[in-house]
């Protein structure tokens, strides 16, 4: 047998054997689980119920925000007032609808396999982000939570958003050193004293901060102050421009 019909063999096999699964384990819905096209997506009433963001969006934080772009930098009233340590920010979702019942369920619900489709559509919306040698980094999580959930969902979306885009992940280049309570009515000045020296850089991966951009990732954006907590310690271990990305952004009127 020469090499072009083994190679024809093996792939006619591989087409048997994806139409064997396809009848087993039809593709169904992320959202209500109902019959779909194709694996990883979402049914027509599903994708509606999503709230993409789209338009002019904020530069530094990814929120909706009305106007036209034009040649200067867009940025919403609360990133105007305080602008966040970062160099700018997207958000594939807004936090309400169906994008937060899929976001529990990754989070609460051990659904670990909605981080691959999350991580796609991350990937859409930051591609003006991405850097040529960019590192991704997740949010971290303190351990005690992390064995209480038994995955970090950052570090999933991390992970699935450097298979997506070819570049570096590194799961735990940042730690959390103790265990923070949670901010929501918490002020501004009161959350970054509470977060203040809570998240550091894993003593064996300065390596990979060193006059390098970074890309830190994380499910939810509220504040916006955990995320400003991680990119103060990579700037201060040596990183260059620091970049965030999230699956969801939390809006005044979400």
């Amino acid at each position: 047998m020469d090499s072009g019909s083994f190679i024809g063999r093996k792939y006619r096999i591989a087409q048997w054997i994806q139409t064997a699964l396809a009848l087993i384990y039809p593709p169904r819905c992320l959202g209500c689980g109902e019959l779909t096209e194709s694996d990883f997506g979402l049914c027509g009433a599903c994708w509606r119920e999503t709230p993409f963001i789209g338009g002019t969006v904020c530069e530094s934080c990814g929120v909706p925000v009305i106007g036209a772009i034009d040649r200067f930098r867009i940025e919403c009233d609360d990133c105007l007032k305080a602008p966040p340590p970062w160099q700018a920010g997207r958000a594939a979702l807004l936090y309400d609808g169906k994008a937060r019942s899929l976001i529990l369920a990754l989070k609460h619900g051990d659904r670990p396999e909605l981080s691959r489709p999350a991580a796609r559509w991350m990937a859409q919306t930051g591609h003006e982000l991405l850097r040529p040698g960019m590192v991704i980094a997740p949010v971290p999580l303190h351990w005690s939570r992390l064995l209480k959930r038994r995955y970090n969902q950052s570090a999933l979306l991390a992970q699935d958003l450097g298979r997506e885009t070819g570049l570096q992940c590194v799961p735990d280049l940042l730690f959390r050193k103790r265990r923070t309570p949670v901010l929501d009515g918490k002020t501004a000045q009161e959350r970054r004293k509470v977060l203040e020296g809570a998240i550091c850089i894993h003593p064996r991966r300065g390596q990979y901060l060193q006059g390098r951009n970074i890309l830190l990732v994380d499910d939810v954006m509220t504040s916006g102050a955990t995320l400003a907590a991680c990119t103060r310690a990579c700037q201060a271990a040596g990183a260059n421009h620091i970049f965030v990305l999230a699956l969801a952004r939390v809006a005044k009127d979400a």
